[in-house]
Formats: C-alpha cells, structure tokens, sequence
C-alpha cells in the first residue's frame, strides 16, 4: 500500500513538471517549421535545403540518445532531464544570431543533442516514478505536453516572424522555454530509491519483441514531420497564399494530438495495443489522404485528423516499450526508441521535403502513406508472434 500510494504522489507530482520539460523541448525543436519559406528566402535555400534548420536537430538528437541515457544511469535521469532541458533553451536564445545558414545549422545540432538528454530518458524515468500500472497515463501525459511544446512553438515562430522575421520568432520561443525549464528544473521531483531496480545478467536483455513500436516510432514520425515540413511552403504558395501567420495555424491541430495522446492508454486498454497501433496509423494515413483535396477546409481538416492519429500510435507505441522492457534495460530500451523516432524524424522529414520540391504534394501523400502502410504491417507481424512473448496485464498496455 505504501509503494501504491508513493506511486500515486509521484503521479500528481511529476505531471506538470514533465509536461514543462516537454513543452520547452518540443517548443524549441520544431519552432523553425512555420519560418521555413523565411529561412529559405533570407540564405536562398530550396525548401529540402531550408528543412535542414529541422532535421539536423532531430538526427543530432538520435546520435546523443543513446550516450546519454548511459549517463543518466550514473548521474540520474532527473539531473539528466534537468540538464537537458535549460541547454536547450539557452542554445534557443543564441540561435537569432546566427550570421550564416551553417553556422545555424551548427547550433541546430547542439540544440538537438541537448533535447535528447530529456526526449531519451523521459519515460524510463516515469517507469521509475509511477510503476508499470500507471504508466499508460504517464507517458500520455509527458506526450501532451510534447504535443503543446511543438504546437506552441510552431504558433509562436508563426505569429512572430511577421513582425519580427524569424531570428525574432526563434528568440520569442526560446524566451517562453526557458520559463518551463526553470519551473521543471525546480519541481521535477526524484525517483523513490525503492523503484530502482538493480541490473542483473538476465534481466537486462530487450530481444526482439520491441522491433513493432520501433519501427512505428521511425516511420510514423518520418511521415508525420515529412507533411508538416512541406505544410508552410503548400500553404503559403498559390493558390492558398496564407500569411506566415494565418498559415501557422495549421499546428493548432496539435490540440487533438494532445487528446489523443492523453487518451491512448485507455484506447490501447479497450482494443489492446496492436489493435489501438493500427488503428492510429490507419487514422493518420486517412488523414494525409484529406489534405491532398484542394480546398483549404479539407487540408485543415486532413492536418487534424492526421495529428491525432499520430500522436494516439506515438503513445501506445513509446509505453510499450517502457511496459515491455525488462527493469534492468528500461533505459536502454527507451533510448532506443528515441534513437529510432529521431533518425526517422530527421531522414523522413528532409526526404519529403525534397520530394515536396521536385514533385509536388501528391507524391508527398503517396510517400508518407507508404511509411505508415509499411508500419501497419510491422505491428500486423508482430501479432503473430507467440502472446508470452508480447502481451502483459491489461493495466500495462499504452
């Protein structure tokens, strides 16, 4: 009952912090999407090129994620988070002065490796904090507030690069972080040593039981960011010619991905994961499908129903695998995860921007669907692996 109760404080207690530590690094890792066509105007960029100020943060934070999550085991995960958080928003303030495309691009990569100190042990450290039977809605939790930090910042830099330009955008995201980092800095609280396992010989092996979220994590990312990079340059060109800001109020469907990432856990409890992860991907392709129509409603409406299928996949996917590892390999497996949400965030979100730029919108759509057809089929095989394998308790599905 005490170990029950603890896990209930450290619930009440962790939300808002982790949500701020999501919400400042999510914030400050996509906050250059909406001033894309800015970036690529000002350093005479084609949009596959301009994308780069995106995807080189999200390569260079698959790279650190691994390291880093070994370093959190021996400094903690909580000062790792710590750490992580208020560097990324100090390198978000430095970013307006960048006087070159590399030079920006540089500090992108700094940036990226300072989020993956929080993006690769957040929910290995929720594992920690609140037990496998609370995770489910832990780790939705933490994904909302990653899904108002990347909605805030995109609106934000959106808002703010009309009367500013974009170095002025990226300035006013950077300020606003660094107030969430200060305040999870302060309140994030710290495991109880009794959740702590000690690693053992056996018990630390992952095997392969993980590839299915995985190769959702990779995929479903890469066709998620690869829609979203384009999303600015279709808006903006004719024949919708939006306003940087008009156009950033696409994000606002970031609201349904908040939803839908809080309430996948009990999606995942009703049809159980594989059938709550296919669900979502077929929800997410459904909604790139809307957004090749012409009128703006039906892009609108595609980007929303996109955004909260995703999110929904990114959640069950991202607490299977805290569920699923063994005690000893939480944190190697969370990494893992996260080494393959950002290479595919990175190589997926440039890939469809190059493919936006030399073949246009439609090809787009066909591209991406194909990822997340390929991801449905990487869930549909791992169904039929024997259940031992890969099923546990109800109350520890995502």
């Amino acid at each position: 009952m005490a170990v029950i109760e603890a896990q209930r404080v450290g619930t009440r207690r962790a939300g808002p912090a982790v949500a701020a530590a999501g919400v400042s690094s999510f914030a400050l890792l996509y906050a250059p999407q909406p001033v894309l066509p800015q970036l690529a105007a000002d350093f005479r960029l084609d949009p596959g090129g301009a994308s780069l100020a995106v995807g080189v943060a999200t390569a260079a934070l698959a790279v650190a994620v691994l390291p880093l999550a070994a370093l959190a085991e021996v400094v903690g995960r909580r000062r790792m988070i710590v750490w992580s958080v208020l560097a990324s928003a100090l390198i978000g303030l430095a970013l307006p002065l960048a006087p070159t495309f590399p030079v920006l691009v540089a500090m992108r990569a700094a940036q990226g490796v300072a989020v993956a100190g929080f993006a690769g042990v957040g929910a290995a450290y929720l594992a920690d904090l609140v037990g496998a039977t609370r995770l489910a809605g832990a780790v939705g939790v933490m994904i909302a507030g990653n899904s108002v930090g990347g909605m805030l910042g995109r609106l934000g830099a959106g808002f703010a690069a009309g009367p500013w330009g974009w170095r002025g955008a990226l300035l006013v995201v950077a300020g606003v972080s660094l107030l969430c980092s200060a305040y999870a800095a302060r309140t994030l609280p710290a495991p109880p040593p009794f959740v702590r396992a000690p690693h053992t010989g056996g018990g630390g092996r992952i095997g392969t039981a993980l590839l299915a979220p995985y190769t959702v994590g990779a995929l479903g990312v890469g066709a998620f960011v690869a829609l979203y990079n384009a999303a600015s340059f279709r808006l903006s060109a004719p024949p919708l010619s939006l306003s940087p800001a008009v156009a950033s109020l696409v994000f606002l469907s970031y609201a349904l991905g908040t939803a839908s990432s809080a309430a996948a856990g009990r999606l995942a409890d009703r049809l159980g994961r594989r059938a709550a992860l296919v669900t979502a991907l077929a929800v997410t392709a459904a909604g790139a499908a809307l957004t090749a129509l012409g009128p703006l409603a039906a892009v609108v409406t595609g980007f929303a129903v996109l955004t909260a299928g995703f999110f929904a996949a990114h959640a069950v996917a991202n607490a299977w695998v805290a569920a699923q590892a063994p005690p000893a390999a939480r944190g190697r497996a969370a990494g893992i995860y996260t080494l393959c949400y950002y290479l595919g965030s990175g190589a997926g979100g440039t890939a469809g921007s190059a493919v936006y730029g030399h073949a246009g919108w439609i090809w787009l759509i066909v591209l991406t669907s194909a990822w997340l057809l390929l991801a449905i089929v990487a869930v549909l095989v791992a169904g039929r692996q024997p259940r031992a394998v890969v099923r546990r308790p109800r109350q520890e599905y995502a």
